[in-house]
């Protein structure tokens, strides 16, 4: 009895720890139903490989919240085992693992519908976010989705060589914006780091320059090297940048008038 006991609190916990860590998850700015399922999913072990996937692990504190759902979650899983293999072993006949198991389905159903209710999780859901709020100082702003990262925008950081285009050069020259990318922050190589720079600052060989930018820019200003060729593909950027700047202003203005 005392193992059937076990397995039924094992999994109360479970459900409870899946609850915080998906209120968690949702003070970080992802979305109800994408924190549940990837709280689901860290707990069992899953792992779906999806966009709502790749954000979660992108953020820090999400990685953080999702680390130790994995960690408890095999440890759970271990002692339902352990629990249900105490709770039915060495049982001499129908007389006795029968009971046992119509009290472990009620439990279960119980839970289930507990666990389901929409009162009770209203109830429930909001002592959580107020306990986590009141003790915890996670990061409830969704930066990945302030800057559009799950469409055509991401970040990338690129590593400086000394003949590539960048190399050497003040931002002002660049015109990087002109290309529809723009410069977050720069990783000097002794270590320091400049964020905001200034169109003065001199991006050197070796530096990790932080952009933020259309995906489909990155690959070509990575393989873009000095001289001439680099100053060529530097135009065509921009105009690159520009046709896709009126396509998407003909768009817009085609939504509207169709509205």
């Amino acid at each position: 009895m005392a193992a059937l006991i076990s397995v039924l609190l094992t999994i109360t916990l479970s459900l409870l720890i899946t609850r915080i860590a998906a209120e968690a998850l949702i003070l970080t700015g992802l979305s109800r139903e994408a924190a549940k399922f990837q709280a689901h999913s860290a707990i069992t072990g899953s792992g779906f490989t999806t966009s709502e996937s790749e954000l979660v692990v992108a953020h820090p504190v999400r990685r953080r919240i999702l680390m130790w759902l994995m960690l408890l979650g095999n440890a759970g899983l271990i002692t339902v085992i352990s629990s249900l293999v105490l709770t039915f072993i060495n049982v001499a006949g129908p007389r006795e693992w029968l009971p046992r198991l119509i009290m472990l389905l009620l439990g279960i159903a119980i839970l289930w519908v507990l666990a389901t209710n929409r009162w009770i999780s209203r109830l429930l859901s909001y002592c959580v976010e107020w306990a986590l709020r009141r003790w915890t100082h996670l990061d409830v702003r969704d930066y990945a989705s302030l800057l559009r990262l799950s469409e055509d925008y991401g970040v990338m950081e690129l590593q400086i060589d000394p003949d590539d285009w960048l190399a050497d050069k003040p931002l002002q020259e660049t015109n990087l914006y002109q290309e529809g990318v723009l410069v977050l922050g720069i990783q000097r190589s002794d270590g320091s780091y400049i964020g905001a720079p200034q169109g003065s600052t001199v991006i050197h060989p070796r530096d990790v320059v932080i952009l933020y930018g259309r995906l489909d820019a990155f690959s070509e200003l990575d393989s873009r090297k000095a001289g001439n060729a680099g100053d060529q593909a530097h135009q065509e950027a921009i105009a690159h940048h520009q046709e896709q700047m009126r396509l998407e202003r003909e768009y817009q203005n085609s939504a509207q008038t169709g509205k």
